[in-house]
């Protein structure tokens, strides 16, 4: 019987350099994974130019300064998968409004993005909606004769085709 006993000096040698390349190739493998789930994923841009991005910021600031000032209420409810939406000015009387839309979308993803048009009605505005149920993000875009459109965005959760 043949004795195959590896010396240290062998075993520094050939084997360490496999177990090196061994030790490189997975944590190669695991970062060329990582790069191909990143680049599939989102991909962190927000903006595509932050200097107009900035003018826009300035601009919605003042129009949402000027639309407080207004002291207007609005009521918003979902009710058997109906939004109706009214504004109020401060004396409680109310706004005349012309039309709007209602943006829909989730905190955490894109898939799902609805945008209804409000119509006219004895109420305010109100639209049908088919939603699923969960926590949604709405951007009301209201013309009230303004200068601007009055706007007015809020989580809600929405379960069985109504508010909660």
């Amino acid at each position: 019987m043949q004795n195959h006993r590896v010396s240290a000096g062998q075993f520094t040698g050939r084997h360490m350099i496999a177990v090196m390349v061994g030790a490189f190739s997975i944590i190669i493998a695991v970062n060329l994974v990582m790069a191909t789930m990143a680049s599939q994923s989102w991909t962190g841009l927000i903006v595509k130019n932050s200097y107009v991005a900035g003018q826009e910021f300035t601009k919605k600031t003042q129009e949402a300064r000027a639309q407080d000032a207004l002291g207007w209420k609005p009521s918003l409810t979902i009710k058997d998968r109906v939004l109706t939406y009214a504004l109020t000015d401060k004396d409680g009387r109310a706004v005349t409004l012309r039309g709007g839309t209602a943006t829909f979308w989730r905190p955490t993803s894109d898939r799902e993005d609805v945008t209804v048009e409000l119509t006219l009605d004895d109420t305010g505005l109100s639209a049908p909606l088919d939603v699923h149920d969960g926590v949604w993000i709405i951007s009301l875009v209201i013309d009230a004769d303004l200068d601007h459109a009055y706007r007015d965005t809020r989580r809600v959760q929405i379960y069985g085709g109504t508010l909660r």
